[in-house]
């Protein structure tokens, strides 16, 4: 009776690990490839999206979408069209966009180009990095506290995956195929990559 018990706890208790262990495997997939910095805006400043604009800068937003990825075919140049239609209707004027330059945490820079237009100097934001798109958005200012760094690290599994879910988002957007799905997509991009 005694060993039969310890088979059943043994059984439950390797059952439990291995679905501890798929979850941990789950969570670092969602965000794996994803890398966060945290800064405080120093700079901004309208551009025209051309290639000098972007030039040495990260490209983010809805604008990363045209830059990033693989627009190998006319379904994909479809796409783009009408993407970057929704990003032009967007920025106020098509053709232009911000150049933010943010000091980082660990006391580096960086500057990124986006059609992300309500971010102003000296908001304290998150550069987010996933595969082939980037991202900037707004975050608590105890982001960039250097008394919550601890706690920020503490976290970066979950920030990880925000980042992540962003870019899902956005290929979504990428693969829309409607006006309709283009209009769901973008709207699920401004809830989850604007936050």
């Amino acid at each position: 009776m005694k060993e039969r018990f310890l088979t059943s706890a043994r059984r439950f208790l390797i059952a439990s690990i291995g679905l501890a262990g798929l979850a941990a495997c789950e969570t670092q997939r969602v965000g794996q490839s994803a890398t966060v910095q945290f800064g405080i805006v120093r700079a901004a400043e309208e551009v025209t999206l051309d290639s000098a604009a972007t030039q040495g800068a990260v490209i983010g937003g809805k604008l990363g979408l045209l830059t990033g990825g693989n627009r190998s075919n006319v379904s994909n140049a479809i796409r783009g069209a009408a993407i970057g239609a929704a990003a032009g209707a967007a920025s106020d004027g098509g053709r232009r966009g911000m150049a933010y330059t943010v000091d980082l945490t660990d006391g580096s820079s960086a500057r990124i180009v986006t059609d992300q237009r309500e971010i102003m100097p000296g908001d304290c934001v998150a550069i987010e990095r996933v595969r082939d798109t980037a991202n900037i958005r707004r975050k608590s200012q105890s982001y960039c506290d250097r008394a919550s760094q601890d706690a920020v690290r503490a976290i970066q599994v979950m920030v990880r995956s925000d980042a992540a879910e962003c870019r899902s988002a956005k290929q979504e957007l990428v693969e829309a195929r409607t006006e309709e799905e283009v209009d769901l997509a973008s709207r699920k991009v401004d809830l989850l990559c604007n936050g």
